[in-house]
Order: C-alpha cells, then sequence, then structure tokens
C-alpha cells in the first residue's frame, strides 16, 4: 500500500510542479502587483480607482452623460458575454442532442465539423470575419446581388457577439454532447411509456440529466467571452472597449499595477459566480447530494 502511495505521489509531481508554476505563481503575483504601488508599497488605491473614474460620453442627441467609467466597461462585457452564451446555448443544445442520437459513424463526422474552427488560429478565424462582415465583405455582396440592399454590421455590438459565438460554440456543444451521449436511452422509452410527449422527456428526463454538461459548456463559453479583448478590437472597430481591452491598454501603457488590479477584480467575480452557479446546481438540481 506504501509503494502504490509512493507511486502515485511520484506521477503526480510533475502535474503538481506545473500547476504551481503557471497557474499559483501567475495568481501570487497578480494579486501582489494589485495591491502595490509604482514603489511596491501595499495600497487599495488601484481598486478605488476601478470603482469611482468617471467619463463623459455623448448621447444620441449630443448631450453628454457622466458614467463610472470601469463599470460601464464591465457592464459591456458581460451583457455582449451573456448574449453571446444564450446563443450558444440556444444553438448548441439541439445540435448536441441530434449528434448524440446519430449514428456512431455520423457523430464522428458532425463532431469534427464542429471542431474543424478550433484547428485555426483564433487571429485568423477573427479576420475571415472582418472579411465576411465588412461593407464590401462577402455577406454584403450576396445581399446586393439579391436586392436586399446592405446592412452595415461591422463596428456594431451585432458583429463582436457574432465573432464570440462563432470562436466559442465548439466549447457550448462538445460538454453537453460528452454528456447526452453517455444518456440511457431505457430513461426516455420508460418516459415515453408511462405517457411523456416530446416536450415533457425534454423537459423532465434530457434537460435534468444534461445540466452538468450545461453548466460546463456555460462555464467555458461565458468566462472567456467576459475577458476577450481581440474580438472587440477588430469586429467592434475599437468601438466596444470591453474589460479584456481595458487590462490590454493599461498593460500596454505599462501601468501594471492597475492593470493587475482589473484582471484581479474580474477573477474574483467570476470566482464567485461560479461558485453561485455549482450552489444552485447542487441545491436545486441534484438536491444538495453532490459537493
Amino acid at each position: 500500500m506504501k509503494k502504490r502511495l509512493n507511486t502515485y505521489h511520484a506521477a503526480l509531481a510533475p502535474y503538481s510542479f506545473w500547476a504551481l508554476l503557471f497557474i499559483l505563481v501567475p495568481l501570487v503575483f497578480i494579486a501582489y502587483y494589485a495591491f502595490t504601488d509604482d514603489s511596491f508599497a501595499f495600497t487599495t488605491e488601484h481598486f478605488t480607482r476601478f470603482f469611482t473614474a468617471t467619463s463623459n460620453i455623448l448621447e444620441d442627441d449630443g448631450t453628454s452623460r457622466e458614467v463610472r467609467t470601469y463599470l460601464l466597461i464591465f457592464w459591456r462585457s458581460v451583457k455582449l458575454a451573456v448574449i453571446s452564451t444564450a446563443i450558444c446555448l440556444v444553438l448548441g443544445y439541439p445540435i448536441a442532442y441530434i449528434i448524440a442520437r446519430a449514428p456512431e459513424k455520423t457523430q464522428k463526422t458532425m463532431i469534427t465539423l464542429i471542431m474543424i474552427p478550433m484547428w485555426m488560429n483564433f487571429l485568423i478565424r477573427t479576420y475571415a470575419w472582418m472579411t465576411i462582415l465588412q461593407d464590401t465583405g462577402i455577406f454584403n455582396n450576396i445581399l446586393s446581388a439579391l436586392g436586399l440592399g446592405q446592412l452595415h454590421i461591422i463596428g456594431t455590438e451585432t458583429a463582436v457577439i457574432i465573432g464570440m459565438v462563432y470562436d466559442y460554440f465548439p466549447y457550448m456543444v462538445l460538454p453537453i454532447y460528452s454528456i447526452m451521449a453517455k444518456m440511457d436511452l431505457r430513461l426516455l422509452e420508460a418516459a415515453r411509456d408511462l405517457g411523456c410527449g416530446s416536450l415533457s422527456v425534454l423537459r423532465r428526463v434530457i434537460w435534468p440529466l444534461s445540466i452538468p454538461g450545461v453548466v460546463s459548456g456555460i462555464t467555458m463559453v461565458l468566462i472567456p467571452s467576459i475577458s476577450t479583448f481581440y474580438i472587440s478590437q477588430k469586429l467592434g472597430n475599437g468601438k466596444f472597449f470591453l474589460i479584456g481591452d481595458a487590462i490590454e491598454g493599461q498593460y500596454m501603457a505599462n501601468n501594471l499595477h492597475f492593470a493587475a488590479a482589473i484582471a484581479f477584480i474580474l477573477m474574483v467575480i467570476l470566482l464567485v459566480a461560479m461558485a453561485i452557479v455549482k450552489y444552485v446546481t447542487n441545491r436545486y438540481v441534484y438536491g444538495g447530494e453532490r459537493e
């Protein structure tokens, strides 16, 4: 038994070292920079600045309005991320179910098609959507050929959402599919034998059993969507400043301590949100049985 434990610890050592070096140490440095000033003295000034800094924005009617700069940026990031995640869930859930119920060979083909965009570099995918959505792009050329006129999409929130959905869509489909593929079909048959219709089977059987995949998918889409910056820069033409843009901008301006503070605040908020989701899932989906 002791020998087996020693073998287990030896096998675990490389992964522990990797996690310590590339996960824990960077987090410690972020926290250290967030709570220090340029002379590395303790301060909470950066957090105060995040919550109290103001700026004036121009309204559509030409008037200006004072807003909390970084709170507005954070709200905009959350809004676009939630919309993108909701679209990914609405589109991805039925697709995951269709794939899970397909024959094995078809499943492999469909999963490959879902993953193909992930084979390309993130930057290339974003540039591709710039080419498609710009005023002289493929999409507007097709609309013009059909006599439907043109739509100005690039540089709008719609373009940013399209980019987020396209880039993170596989992260919603794959976790849900992995759960549905393991689902016992006899449960569905039993529900139908008991008189449940298709919608009732979905609501009472399929949805509750797929909740772990849904929660994983939402987490994997929502977190990178909130913190993204490249998509908003290219597809939004820099008009929609997100929290990731704020962090990158402060870093490029060599304001490392304030950039770390913004990253620290974002990290804490996301951790709290994930803890709440886990608590609600355990309490109301699993009846408090899972920890």
